[in-house]
């Protein structure tokens, strides 16, 4: 690992300000993706900046229709919560079945979908849920955020600072784990919001998560795991690795999709 110059900033303000004045600065939520990176020599920052001892990073709350959980928020803390068990609980389980417990104890909200892995499972309940990314400059859409493998909207000196979620009436999520890492090979958030059905994939797309259109169509008709058999899902779309070619990524979809639905009642 190379060298770092490390800051434990204690408000927001500086660590916005640690991260402006450092050109290759870093943000350091749980490390899950960045850590090990550096020791493969595959990043090199010259400045870590420690956002988790950050009033307000951490947390659970709710107000009226929608939960807001804390960027520095950790997987294990997400799906412990009784808030979250209460008003969402598909975002519980989903954050349950991240990785394993000393993972889940170390990742963090904010840190997934900043970094915005093509397996990632929380990028799917943020576009799934049609949440609001918040940041220290601004409020960005689901749907406006996500940009691409690893690519995100936020700006070199921008820092999550939390993620609203609206209450669905239903949600589920569903994934096809890789064995060894538990990233998803395929992964289906399913909710019915006040905005409509919305559905989002991960794990199979060849341009990260995603919304299916055709499966949000079916389910907009006919709420139920039968109408997903008659989506068609392009294969041309998806991934292809050791792991699993673009044609069974593409079945997967179809069934993580109807399992959602059932879990989701």
């Amino acid at each position: 690992m190379y060298a770092a110059n490390y800051h434990k900033p204690s408000s927001l303000a500086d660590a916005v300000a640690a991260l402006a004045s450092n050109e290759d600065a870093k943000v350091l939520a749980g490390g899950q993706t960045l850590l090990p990176t550096m020791k493969q020599h595959l990043a090199a920052p010259s400045d870590l900046v420690d956002i988790r001892g950050i009033d307000g990073m951490v947390g659970v709350s709710v107000d009226g229709d929608m939960l807001t959980i804390g960027a520095a928020t950790t997987h294990a803390e997400v799906a412990s919560s009784a808030d979250v068990k209460a008003h969402i609980p598909a975002l519980a389980s989903l954050a349950e079945g991240i990785g394993d417990p000393a993972v889940r104890h170390m990742g963090t909200l904010g840190g997934s979908i900043a970094n915005n892995d093509p397996a990632a499972d929380y990028p799917s309940a943020v576009l799934g849920l049609g949440a609001t990314v918040v940041t220290s400059k601004r409020e960005i859409a689901a749907d406006d955020f996500f940009d691409g493998m690893f690519a995100t909207v936020l700006d070199e000196d921008e820092i999550i600072t939390a993620v609203r979620f609206p209450k669905p009436a239903k949600a589920a999520y569903a994934k096809f784990p890789n064995p060894a890492s538990r990233y998803a090979m395929a992964g289906v958030f399913v909710a019915q919001t006040g905005g409509g059905v919305r559905a989002a994939v991960t794990g199979a797309g060849s341009d990260g998560v995603f919304r299916h259109t055709g499966i949000e169509a079916a389910l907009s008709s006919d709420f139920s795991p039968d109408a997903v058999d008659g989506v068609s899902v392009d294969a041309g779309d998806m991934l292809s690795d050791i792991h699993g070619d673009a044609a069974y990524r593409a079945n997967l979809v179809k069934v993580m999709a109807k399992r959602a639905v059932a879990a989701a009642g």
